[in-house]
């Protein structure tokens, strides 16, 4: 039996997208796993687009021992979801975060590697494939918070997955016609995440397995 619960994390809005798509896929994947995804409880967290955040929210999230963790973030320019195979130990001072605050180094970790990998990353494009989503390999997780965030949680000795999700058209899917929107891979995307959200909890029981 896998001990802990599922750690879905999303991000609030940032400079530029007012309202992050992220956010409400999250709470939808938390709804979705409401009575549990694989026997297990899962629990939403919505992380503040601050470096700070990382520190306020994410640490303590991650020190209540999660079985598994499942990230989302926007990428505006996506046209497709994206699978993260790896962060990178480096930030940019570029991009201000929702706070104004710029990193004051181009490290995030000033002792850690200069990567982290997941190693679950190639099954869970097959599974969004199979759900229907339009999904593609990715090994840069970018220089934001979306970085910054997979790196800390790839520190854990547990299964850690981000997804880049693309804008949501909200107008378009607002006046999408219900036969239209059961064809759209947006309006399916929750339910293929919960299975990604599965997926990792899976791998988490077969590495407690005896």
């Amino acid at each position: 039996m896998t001990r802990g619960h599922l750690l879905v994390t999303g991000f609030g809005p940032f400079p530029g997208m007012p309202r992050n798509p992220s956010e409400t896929l999250a709470r939808q994947v938390g709804h979705l796993g409401r009575h549990g995804i694989a026997g297990v409880p899962v629990r939403t967290l919505i992380l503040r687009t601050a470096y700070a955040a990382l520190s306020e929210s994410l640490k303590p999230a991650l020190a209540e021992s999660p079985a598994a963790v499942l990230m989302i973030g926007v990428a505006g320019r996506a046209k497709r979801v994206r699978v993260e195979a790896r962060a990178l130990n480096r930030a940019s001072r570029l991009f201000p975060d929702a706070s104004g605050r710029i990193p004051t180094t181009l490290r995030l970790d000033r002792q850690g590697p200069a990567q982290r990998e997941t190693a679950i990353a190639a099954r869970a494009l097959v599974c969004l494939k199979r759900q229907g989503i339009s999904a593609i390999p990715s090994r840069n997780a970018g220089r934001y918070l979306c970085n910054a965030s997979y790196f800390q949680a790839l520190a854990e000795p547990i299964p850690v997955l981000f997804l880049h999700i693309p804008p949501v058209r909200a107008a378009w899917r607002r006046s999408a016609s219900p036969a239209r929107k059961r064809r759209d891979p947006l309006a399916v995307l929750p339910r293929a995440v919960a299975e990604v959200g599965r997926l990792l909890l899976i791998e988490a029981r077969e590495r407690h397995a005896p």
